[in-house]
């Protein structure tokens, strides 16, 4: 009898299990309302899949070059200079298999075997569990409402001598952003101190207040990763990209090669007229900030008052110590006796989160309305 290998010996990513319980219940017959995975309800923009159509009638759809194609890289070129104000060479573009390969690879790339790298707490679960499971040391930093949930230089003086952070601005689970001075903080501080810095700006476009800040910014040797799958919808696409600085410009497109060939083709194809949808895109953000304002009005008199700011993202991070400090098991029930999947913070913050839970807006805003109905009768 073989065993599993150690490095699988991952924590679970409770979201998908909650999605997994909510999608056997409605299977059922049950009315259930999806506030657990951070999944668009939309579909992909309709130039995506008009051109997606076009391709697969008439395209091979065979492999690209591992760095993906070159229209894309130019597309994504000149996103940066369009939404950032600055200049990033296709060169320095590498198109991935979601998010979740862009980190993968930007670790495999960046870091060394037993490299300690921090994250936030709470923070995105898989962070943990790729660091993790690549051998790297994961330091977490706990973060509070007053901090906004994002790390600070103080918290990572504090943590010892660091070879890697990963920040995520806007956050999952919290929503909340840094603003153009923490960035140059932290960036400065990295760069300064040699810590390899890999930003998450996947829920870039998604945001209510202020534009969110991108690493490269300040810091032009970030490694930064994002994804057509928030702002775009296409999650299923599985279709992503990094940007990364000249040095490893060989290493990830080799590491690419091996590990994926290359990008989905056809998901390349549909990415590519994406940027020509910022139109549609909108649209749904006016959803998104919709659903937000009904869940910041409305939670409160159903008990659920102390909320996270929601910056961006479609997440409502909630604290309900006053209900329960067993966040798991408190989602379960809001499931069997309500209908409304959720996610437990122990999935973000797994010493703190016993406290705390998940709400994503990006459904319906009929879907908000009912969800905060059924909770103030319940609660």
């Amino acid at each position: 009898m073989f065993n599993p290998a150690s490095r699988a010996e991952i924590d679970p990513f409770i979201v998908m299990q909650m999605m997994s319980d909510a999608t056997k219940r409605e299977a059922a017959g049950d009315n259930v309302l999806h506030l657990e995975i951070g999944q668009p309800s939309t579909p992909a923009p309709k130039g995506v899949l008009k051109a997606a159509r076009v391709a697969l009638c008439n395209d091979k759809i065979g492999y690209t070059v591992p760095l993906g194609m070159t229209k894309m890289r130019e597309k994504i070129s000149k996103h940066y200079r369009k939404w950032y104000g600055i200049e990033v060479s296709i060169e320095r573009i590498a198109v991935t298999t979601g998010s979740s390969g862009g980190f993968s690879i930007a670790v495999l790339s960046a870091l060394e075997h037993g490299s300690r790298v921090a994250i936030a707490s709470p923070g995105y679960p898989a962070y943990r569990n790729i660091l993790k499971s690549l051998g790297t040391e994961v330091v977490c930093l706990p973060a509070d409402a007053k901090d906004r949930f994002q790390p600070t230089v103080a918290k990572l003086e504090k943590a010892g001598k660091l070879d890697g952070l990963i920040i995520a601005s806007p956050s999952n689970p919290t929503g909340t952003m840094l603003n153009e001075k923490a960035m140059k903080k932290i960036t400065h501080w990295c760069q300064t101190n040699g810590v390899r810095l890999i930003s998450d700006e996947v829920y870039h476009g998604i945001n209510f207040r202020h534009r969110p800040i991108s690493a490269l910014e300040s810091n032009p040797d970030a490694i930064v990763i994002n994804s057509f799958s928030k702002y775009f919808s296409m999650t299923g696409w599985r279709i992503g990209w990094m940007v990364i600085p000249p040095e490893l410009l060989t290493s990830v497109e080799r590491l690419i090669a091996s590990f994926f060939i290359s990008a989905p083709t056809i998901s390349q194809f549909g990415a590519i007229a994406a940027f020509d949808c910022i139109e549609e895109a909108q649209k749904n953000l006016n959803r998104y900030t919709l659903n937000r304002d009904i869940l910041l009005n409305q939670l409160p008199s159903a008990w659920l008052d102390n909320l996270a700011p929601a910056d961006g993202a479609f997440y409502i991070y909630a604290n309900v110590a006053k209900h329960t400090n067993d966040s798991r098991k408190f989602c379960k029930r809001l499931l069997t006796e309500i209908g409304i999947a959720c996610t437990p913070g122990i999935d973000f913050d797994p010493s703190r989160g016993h406290a705390t839970i998940r709400l994503s807006f990006a459904g319906s805003s009929k879907d908000m309305m009912e969800a905060c109905k059924r909770l103030k009768a319940w609660l």
